[in-house]
């Protein structure tokens, strides 16, 4: 009987010795990860304040935005289709205070720029 005790623990012993390691390499599909990008944008834009500078056509959207893009690079710009106009929208600003420091700044560029209040969470 203790042999066969002492043969079940060698052979276990025996098998997490020889236990092999693998490494797990997951490939996800690039339109889920777009997907998740799309989510997050809309998710988040409720929560912050933005500046918008521009609206018009889509092509009329792109130049506003190309510009802006080289006038104040550091903030994030984005291209909102609001039917029936596509809007450009500078920013993403936590505090009021932070998003009406930048927007003093941004009008003596756009005169007609506005300040948005965050969107009310449907969370």
């Amino acid at each position: 009987m203790k042999t066969l005790v002492y043969s079940i623990i060698i052979a276990v012993g025996t098998l997490s010795v020889n236990a092999q390691k693998g490494k797990i390499n997951i490939q996800q599909d690039d339109k889920i990860t777009e997907l998740l990008e799309v989510y997050k944008s809309v998710i988040s834009d409720a929560d912050y304040y933005r500046i918008q500078v521009g609206f018009g056509s889509y092509d009329k959207a792109q130049r506003i935005k190309s510009e802006v893009e080289q006038d104040f690079p550091l903030m994030p710009s984005k291209i909102d289709f609001d039917s029936p106009t596509y809007r450009v929208r500078l920013g993403r600003f936590k505090t009021r205070i932070e998003a009406e420091r930048k927007f003093i700044e941004v009008r003596q560029k756009y005169p007609d720029a506005m300040l948005l209040k965050p969107k009310k969470s449907t969370r």
